[in-house]
């Protein structure tokens, strides 16, 4: 996973070992992965429940050769799935302001900008919060 999300955001946030360490063994996270039939992982998503009845999508990623293909969207829905059976209301997200082919999959999968977030990543760049409700 970790190979993958630096192949997924070369010019973005990447998950330490560390961090991936914590989420993964963390009772209170759910992730799942997209593999092909021999086994390749090639996309990925670390989905945290909050106690107040909310989820907060950390990371989703697809590998740069397997996009366009409809597998983040399977994977969100498929997610979403999977939190909403856990009787989670809401799911929330962070996405960079510059980057709208991840926005425009949000938006066409019932995601609105909540709030925008004044240099939330590393290089000072601003991002916005995105919820959906799950109803």
């Amino acid at each position: 996973m970790l190979r993958l999300n630096i192949r997924c955001f070369r010019d973005g946030e990447n998950y330490t070992k560390h961090t991936f360490s914590y989420l993964l063994n963390e009772p209170k996270t759910l992730s799942y992965r997209v593999v092909t039939p021999a086994d390749e992982m090639v996309g990925f998503v670390v989905v945290m429940v909050n106690e107040n009845g909310a989820a907060h999508l950390t990371t989703i990623g697809i590998a740069p050769e397997h996009r366009r293909r409809g597998l983040a969207k399977r994977l969100l829905d498929h997610t979403e799935k999977a939190i909403k059976n856990r009787d989670i209301n809401t799911v929330m997200l962070e996405v960079r302001v510059s980057n709208t082919a991840a926005q425009k999959l949000y938006r066409e999968n019932g995601y609105a900008i909540a709030q925008r977030i004044s240099s939330y990543y590393n290089n000072g760049e601003d991002g916005f919060l995105m919820m959906k409700p799950l109803v």
